[in-house]
């Protein structure tokens, strides 16, 4: 008589979650708001990258774009500094624009060891696009908090940024 095939028990990081989990991380982020943030910016980046599935840039592109567009030509190194972007992965990111024909390099003014990052018209448009979807995704991303809530939490997220 043959035994019958042991079932292997389900790993607990792959059991289903009852919600004990969500409210864990809830409780953790009164204590440690620096694990808060840090969740709550991995949902926010989720949403942003299903957000862009339908566009033809990443989220890091429109974040180069973005910053571009806002202050002007920058260095590869300047944009991977205060995006927060890999050094290697900002190398991919503007390849890839460039590719693209959304932006251009050309010798920095000052600095004839490096280029700056330009966008092209066509950079401008598609970043046109992405932005013209942004106040629906910023609804949908912070629909758990009121108006005010995300107004208070825009506040004090640039007075973390000031301080840092």
């Amino acid at each position: 008589m043959s035994n019958p095939p042991k079932t292997r028990r389900a790993s607990p990081s792959r059991a289903v979650d009852d919600g004990r989990r969500r409210r864990y991380f809830a409780k953790l982020a009164l204590d440690r708001p620096d694990v808060g943030l840090c969740r709550a910016t991995t949902v926010v980046a989720r949403a942003i990258d299903a957000e862009l599935t339908g566009y033809d840039v990443s989220a890091a592109q429109h974040l180069v774009l973005k910053m571009l567009d806002d202050v002007g030509p920058c260095s590869q190194q300047e944009l991977s500094e205060q995006l927060r972007i890999d050094r290697s992965v900002m190398v991919g990111c503007i390849d890839g624009l460039e590719d693209s024909g959304l932006v251009r390099r050309e010798r920095h003014p000052k600095d004839r060891r490096a280029n700056v990052i330009i966008p092209t018209p066509e950079g401008l448009d598609a970043l046109a696009e992405v932005e013209s979807g942004v106040p629906g995704f910023l609804d949908r991303a912070f629909q758990a908090l009121t108006p005010a809530e995300r107004r208070t939490l825009a506040r004090l997220m640039v007075k973390i940024l000031d301080v840092a």
